[in-house]
């Protein structure tokens, strides 16, 4: 095993529906310590270049905008294979198919 770091965002969906918390115990459940943590509104230049890897792509405007719709709170996780188990946590990307006890499966939209 290895102590690895990750990046977590709670996305403005959720931090509007006042998800934080429960995103925040699902991610110390599965073992994961949160080193740094920050409230932030993301900016249009901080988003477009976070998802730069999407830009050809046809949802890339929508993804921008919301994601800059409103604050979100972004994290520093770390923890052993905290990749993997961030991943086994958030559950699958599509929310509808997400794993019950995920956090998408119980905060996504």
């Amino acid at each position: 095993m290895s102590l690895e770091r990750t990046f977590g965002i709670v996305k403005p969906d959720a931090v509007a529906a006042g998800a934080i918390g429960g995103v925040i115990d699902l991610i110390e459940k599965s073992h994961l310590k949160i080193v740094g943590l920050r409230y932030l509104r993301m900016s249009l230049e901080q988003a477009q270049g976070f998802y730069a890897v999407h830009k050809a792509r046809p949802f890339f405007g929508d993804l921008v905008k919301f994601m800059t719709s409103g604050p979100c709170v972004v994290m520093a996780l770390e923890g052993e294979n905290a990749v993997s188990k961030y991943r086994e946590a958030m559950g699958a990307t599509d929310s509808k198919k997400a794993a019950a006890g995920t956090i998408r499966a119980k905060y996504g939209t």
